[in-house]
């Protein structure tokens, strides 16, 4: 592994869980008529701290683009996933919550699973598949299970709601994640002309957008606990889906080898749910106005 894919994946990892926790800490205070909206955005487009966090995450994005240029997407996204680990600690300063057992299992389980899946997969580049419709079939597979999430969320709203909506974003993200790294190849091998010519620049913006304002709205209405764990669990496993799938990137299949894959990535997404219902993280709007109800008055 590139010791430059390393620090680039995990500076990305670090600018992003920093820039969830502040943007939390705005779209919670957003009003909720916004909510799946896109005037949700130009609300938050008036908060600093909103717009420091939306600064974080765009240069973790860069960092993140700048590491799939150099490496395989099926080692950069379990490297992403730590981004949990930041926000976790941010919010820990935030709340002064100690990390407890849960805290420490959450964190040797989602460290142990990106090193067993990293060592295990050895992931390498492959000759990606030039056929259309493997790759129609694997994004439009992404973005519809995205929209049925986000079909349900609306109608549960308060209750799974917020879940739902961090799991298409994840989703939508892991596809634009791929769609980054073509669009980087594109822009290599053929230049400017090439990459302003094809589709997926623009996919890649529309991706982000859309991600976004389903972020932004299961930050408005829950605790971070309830979406960010969703969000960072399924963006790798979308991510690697698409790797794997028609990018060309290559595993270990024999029998151990997939033992331990399958092993590393229960290990991260178990983590990743530890450390995201863990008490330092954040509240969002809806738990803190069932507190107000709840008091005496």
């Amino acid at each position: 592994m590139s010791v430059l894919v390393l620090a680039l994946a995990v500076s990305a990892a670090f600018c992003l869980g920093t820039g969830f926790v502040l943007q939390q800490n705005a779209a919670q205070q957003a009003p909720l008529s916004d909510f799946l909206s896109p005037r949700l955005l130009l609300d938050l487009m008036r908060v600093p701290r909103w717009l420091g966090g939306i600064g974080l995450m765009v240069a973790g994005m860069i960092l993140s683009a700048v590491a799939l240029s150099q490496g395989e997407i099926s080692l950069v996204e379990p490297l992403v996933a730590t981004n949990l680990l930041f926000a976790l600690a941010l919010s820990r300063r935030q709340t002064r919550q100690p990390l407890g057992r849960q805290g420490w299992t959450g964190l040797v389980l989602l460290a142990g699973g990106v090193t067993a899946f990293i060592v295990a997969g050895r992931p390498r580049a492959g000759d990606a598949v030039t056929d259309p419709v493997r790759h129609w079939v694997i994004i439009g597979a992404m973005v519809g299970a995205a929209l049925v999430l986000t079909t349900y969320a609306k109608k549960s709203r308060m209750i799974i709601g917020p879940s739902l909506l961090a799991l298409a974003a994840g989703l939508l993200y892991g596809v634009q994640d791929a769609l980054t790294r073509v669009s980087g190849q594109r822009l290599t091998t053929g230049g400017w002309a090439e990459f302003i010519t094809g589709w997926q620049p623009y996919a890649v913006l529309a991706l982000g957008v859309t991600g976004l304002v389903l972020v932004q709205s299961a930050f408005e209405t829950a605790p971070l606990r309830m979406s960010l764990p969703a969000l960072t669990a399924a963006q790798p496993l979308a991510g690697i889906a698409c790797g794997v799938g028609f990018l060309g990137d290559r595993l270990r299949t024999d029998t151990g080898a997939l033992a331990w894959e399958a092993s590393g990535l229960a290990a991260i997404v178990l983590g990743i749910v530890l450390l995201g219902l863990h008490p330092a993280m954040p509240r969002g709007l809806g738990e803190v106005e069932q507190e107000k109800d709840l008091q005496p008055r």
